[in-house]
């Protein structure tokens, strides 16, 4: 298909160099009306011709062969794909990269600028609503206005002050003043490191801590699936892990993975996999596990791709790996309807959703949901109970025989969903970000 597009990059490129068709055919020494016929794709070219025409055109062969690269092509096929255009206009991003470079560069680019701009509105909304060491630093501004508001009214009004007392308050005025200074100075330098990268923010909790050391090992730890190290020592060597809270959530974690990898090996869940399919329950059957250790095993299988969530019996997050297009927020409360959380008033049932996150890249996940005990079970005692969710992405051109996805949004704050019945505040974006 590529390679038969060759007569439209020559045609898009004698365009853009400013040259008639007669112009070019002369100077490759061909007629004009053959020309055409190459830049329409009614004649095959390659060999000197081809390369006669690139030096005249002033561009490397290659460009009028392979035209536009894999992923520019790619990346406007999702774009297509996340506007919902019909598949046939999708299948077309190939002829349209080929015929308009530049235009496919420009929609390209857009399109990944929207979606860096989405995910930072995500991540600085999530962190200024919840960030503890801000809201105190905005309380120390506010209250340090305030002290100098009250300094200055007194001074204003009562004009039968003393000149002593009216020393104090200026000296009052000008502490105040220096604190306001030095406190707004202190909290630009903290934005700064914060969200001064465009990559991310400094690490500030526990909770950070842990999310930045899976990320660094791409949430793939050879060494714990084979058991040549212990989850203890591996928590120990990482320089990232600083708090004591972090290494503690960080080994719950790795222990876990420790015993997962004990009962189910990723090779032979693998393997299963090409035999049964996606399919947790047999799956699980097969291995004799529980649900939830099939869809924490899935979600270590890189080749998946796939999100991973747990939450306790609060619906307090445990863990979280993201994917693309899907990601869970760090401090505020997620989206009520995600399947996570059916399975905490049903322990047990085991759910498979498709879901649509919001957005202006709409992008669709297949889930599998289900909440087990954790702890022993006893008389007169409510179980301990965690809820385990996959995600795992759907391709635009893969056919699914589930229903209507669940729409879900990354957390109300930045969910631009107006009508939602399980919106807890107003979001803060408008409806025509």
């Amino acid at each position: 298909m590529r390679e038969g597009l060759t007569g439209s990059r020559i045609r898009e490129r004698r365009a853009m160099a400013g040259l008639k068709q007669a112009e070019l055919a002369s100077r490759i020494g061909i007629s004009a009306s053959y020309l055409n016929l190459i830049e329409h794709n009614r004649r095959r070219i390659g060999g000197k011709l081809l390369l006669n025409i690139a030096s005249a055109l002033g561009v490397d062969a290659s460009a009028l062969t392979e035209g536009a690269e894999a992923a520019l092509i790619a990346k406007l096929r999702e774009a297509a794909s996340a506007a919902k255009l019909p598949k046939v206009d999708v299948n077309t991003a190939d002829e349209f990269a080929g015929r308009f470079p530049g235009w496919a560069e420009v929609l390209a680019a857009g399109y990944r600028k929207v979606g860096a701009l989405e995910r930072t509105i995500e991540t600085l909304s999530d962190r200024l609503a919840h960030d503890p060491k801000l809201a105190a630093s905005v309380h120390e501004l506010l209250s340090t206005a305030a002290a100098i508001r009250s300094t200055a009214s007194i001074l204003a009004d009562d004009k039968k002050i003393t000149t002593e007392w009216r020393d104090r308050f200026h000296g009052n005025l000008d502490q105040d003043s220096r604190r306001l200074a030095q406190s707004s100075k202190a909290l630009v330098n903290y934005l700064d490191d914060q969200f001064g990268d465009q990559e991310g923010y400094a690490i500030g909790s526990p909770q950070e801590e842990v999310d930045a050391f899976f990320a660094e090992h791409d949430y793939t730890f050879e060494e714990i699936e084979s058991g040549t190290i212990a989850a203890e020592e591996l928590v120990g060597q990482s320089e990232g892990l600083v708090s004591g809270s972090a290494r503690h959530i960080a080994r719950e974690i790795l222990q876990q993975l420790a015993l997962d990898a004990g009962e189910v090996s990723l090779q032979k869940l693998h393997d299963q996999i090409q035999s049964v399919g996606m399919d947790p329950i047999r799956l699980a059957r097969y291995f004799a596990v529980s649900v939830s250790t099939i869809l924490r095993r899935l979600g270590s299988l890189k080749s998946l791709n796939a999100g991973l969530v747990v939450c306790d019996r609060t619906g307090s997050l445990l863990f979280r790996k993201p994917t693309k297009g899907f990601t869970i927020a760090r401090f505020d409360a997620p989206c009520a309807l995600l399947p996570l959380f059916d399975g905490l008033s049903s322990v047990g049932q085991i759910s498979r959703n498709k879901i649509a996150v919001a957005g202006r890249s709409e992008m669709e996940f297949e889930v599998f949901a289900v909440a087990e005990p954790v702890s022993v079970l006893s008389y007169n005692n409510a179980p301990l109970v965690q809820a385990t969710m996959l995600v795992l992405p759907l391709k635009s051109n893969e056919l699914s025989d589930l229903s209507k996805p669940i729409e879900i949004g990354a957390t109300c704050r930045v969910c631009p969903r107006e009508h939602c019945p399980a919106r807890r505040e107003p979001s803060i974006l408008s409806s025509g970000f």
